[in-house]
């Protein structure tokens, strides 16, 4: 019988409270000290930075920095609901940024296991980066979504001088990341 109470609760109580901050805040990405202003900004450049892909490689963003238009990619949680549909998206759209002179980057803090069967599972063609201590996270000032519950969803386009042009935050419109990113970086050509 207690078990039954404790379920009625659950549904009752916890997920509609879930619901709210979930769906209606939206807007509410903060850092531990409540600020919302990120470190990178649009006009700050890149910093150096050396992260593990998916399969377990070193990738160090000099290496494309300079030469193609990045699309820097902040996402919560690999398999997620929210997370797949933007990785998907991305993926989608793959051949669309590549004639961007486009590069794809995603940053969580899940292992390389998790971003090597997340990357197969739903057959992504781009770069899975681990960063399981937060520290580029920290580095690049993403904020933490939902009174500081979730890591926050951030995308930044960087031109090929290493310069970002174009920052979108939103923890809730997980695909338009995708549509915000295209559209600036048709605009850059």
């Amino acid at each position: 019988m207690r078990k039954f109470y404790i379920n009625i609760i659950s549904r009752n109580v916890i997920m509609p409270v879930l619901f709210i901050l979930i769906i209606f805040i939206p807007g509410c990405a903060q850092t531990k000290d409540n600020k919302t202003v990120s470190k990178i900004k649009e006009g700050s450049k890149i910093p150096a930075f050396s992260l593990r892909d998916q399969d377990g490689r070193m990738f160090d963003i000099g290496t494309v920095l300079g030469r193609k238009n990045l699309v820097i990619y902040f996402y919560p949680l690999d398999d997620s609901y929210g997370c797949t549909r933007e990785a998907c998206y991305f993926r989608d759209q793959y051949e669309v940024f590549s004639q961007q002179d486009a590069v794809i980057i995603g940053i969580s803090s899940q292992s390389v296991e998790s971003h090597k069967k997340f990357a197969e599972k739903h057959r992504l063609t781009f770069t899975l980066l681990s960063d399981e201590n937060s520290s580029v996270r920290r580095l690049f000032g993403v904020p933490s979504a939902y009174f500081g519950i979730m890591p926050g969803r951030v995308t930044y386009i960087v031109d090929k001088t290493g310069t970002v042009v174009y920052v979108f935050r939103s923890q809730a419109q997980a695909t338009k990341h995708v549509d915000e990113a295209l559209r600036v970086l048709r605009n850059l050509k």
